[in-house]
C-alpha cells in the first residue's frame, strides 16, 4: 500500500448548510445516498480511521459545491468564506494537524476580498491554496463571473504572489444552459454536467492568457482532468485549422502545452485504469495527483484501485504522494 495525499475531500459546515439546497440535492441523488453523504460532511470520528486504513496520510479539506460561489449576495458570500475557513480549521486541522489540512473558500464575487481572504487563510491558518466551485453568482442568479474575467486579475496576482495552487471544482451548469438536460435531471451534476461545465471553464482560462501572464500558476482539476486529456488535442487541432478565423483569446502556446506546465489532474471520483492511462500520457507523470472525492466517493474504492494500478512503485509514490507534497509544500 502506497502512502497518499488526497486533495479533493469535502466538508459542509453548519453555516454552509443554511444556504445549501439540500432538498434539491437529495431529490437528484436519491435520499439513501444523500443521507449517507450528508452525515459524513462534518464528522471526523469515522473519517480518520478510514484514512489511516488506506494509508492516506493527509486529506486536504474543501467546502462542498456550490458553497461560496453559489451566493449572489457579495457580503454574505464573503462572510461564508471567512466563517467556513475558520470552521474547517477548528474542526479538522487544529484538532488533527497530522491528518488534515485545507483549501480556502474565497468569495470571488469580490476579487479583492477573495485575495485578502486567501492571504489570511494561507498565512494565519496554514491553508494550502484555494478551492473554487466553478463560476460565481453575482447580484442575481442570472449574473455570473468566470475565472478568466479581467476583474479576477487581482485574485490571480495574489495567488501568484503566495505561490499556492487553485483547485477548480465543478458545479452544475448555469440554469439557462441546462436545456439539453431536460427530462434527464440526473445528468446535470456529477454524472455529466460537472464535466461539461468545468472543461469549458478550464479552456476559457487557458485562452485568456492567464498562464502566459503568470507562468507559475498551478491549477488543479479533478476526475482525471474532466475529459480534457481526451478532447483537448482535437480542440487544439481545430484551432489550428481556424487560425485565420475569429477564435478569440489571447494565449501564446498550444492549449495542450498548459496541461503539462500549469494544470494538474487528480484521480478524484474516476477510478478507471484506461482513463488514468490516457490522462497520464497527456498531462505527464508530474501533473497527476491522487484524490478520493470523499464523502461522495469511498476511500477504499479509490485507494485499492490506485494501489493495484499496473504502474511501477516509483510512479505510484510520485502520483500518490510526492507530486502533491511538492506543490502543497507538505513535509514528511
Amino acid at each position: 500500500m502506497v502512502k497518499k495525499i488526497a486533495l479533493e475531500e469535502h466538508y459542509s459546515s453548519p453555516m454552509n448548510d443554511a444556504y445549501w439546497d439540500k432538498a434539491a440535492e437529495a431529490n437528484r441523488d436519491g435520499k439513501p445516498y444523500f443521507d449517507f453523504v450528508e452525515k459524513r460532511l462534518w464528522n471526523t470520528d469515522d473519517y480518520i480511521p478510514e484514512l489511516q486504513a488506506m494509508d492516506i496520510s493527509k486529506a486536504v479539506m474543501s467546502l462542498t459545491s456550490p458553497g461560496v460561489q453559489g451566493i449572489a449576495d457579495t457580503k454574505k458570500a464573503i462572510e461564508l468564506a471567512q466563517s467556513s475557513n475558520d470552521a474547517v480549521y477548528e474542526k479538522y486541522v487544529a484538532q488533527n494537524p497530522e491528518q488534515f489540512t485545507a483549501f480556502a473558500a474565497v468569495a470571488l464575487q469580490d476579487p479583492a476580498a477573495a485575495a485578502s481572504e486567501l492571504e489570511r487563510a494561507v498565512n494565519d491558518l496554514g491553508m494550502k491554496g484555494a478551492l473554487i466551485n466553478g463560476y460565481s453568482n453575482i447580484g442575481s442568479e442570472g449574473e455570473t463571473v468566470y475565472l478568466d474575467d479581467p476583474s479576477m486579475d487581482v485574485f490571480w496576482k495574489k495567488v501568484n504572489e503566495l505561490d499556492v495552487p487553485v483547485y477548480l471544482h465543478p458545479r452544475d451548469p448555469q440554469p439557462n444552459q441546462q436545456r439539453i438536460y431536460q427530462d434527464l435531471p440526473g445528468l446535470i451534476g456529477s454524472v455529466w454536467g460537472f464535466t461539461q461545465e468545468t472543461a469549458v471553464h478550464v479552456i476559457r482560462i487557458m485562452m485568456s492568457g492567464l498562464f502566459d501572464r503568470y507562468p507559475n500558476i498551478k491549477l488543479i482539476i479533478g476526475h482525471l482532468g474532466e475529459g480534457l486529456s481526451q478532447t483537448l488535442p482535437r480542440t487544439q487541432h481545430r484551432l489550428y485549422k481556424q487560425i485565420n478565423g475569429e477564435n478569440g483569446g489571447d494565449y501564446k502556446r498550444p492549449l495542450t502545452d498548459y496541461l503539462r506546465t500549469n494544470v494538474y489532474a487528480t484521480t478524484s471520483g474516476h477510478f478507471t485504469t484506461t482513463a488514468f492511462n490516457n490522462a497520464l500520457s497527456v498531462f505527464g507523470p508530474d501533473h497527476i495527483l491522487f484524490s478520493v472525492d470523499y464523502p461522495y466517493e469511498d476511500n477504499a474504492d479509490a485507494a485499492v484501485w490506485f494501489d493495484q494500478l499496473p504502474i511501477t512503485d516509483e510512479l505510484k509514490q510520485k502520483i500518490g504522494y510526492d507530486n502533491a507534497a511538492k506543490i502543497l509544500r507538505i513535509d514528511d
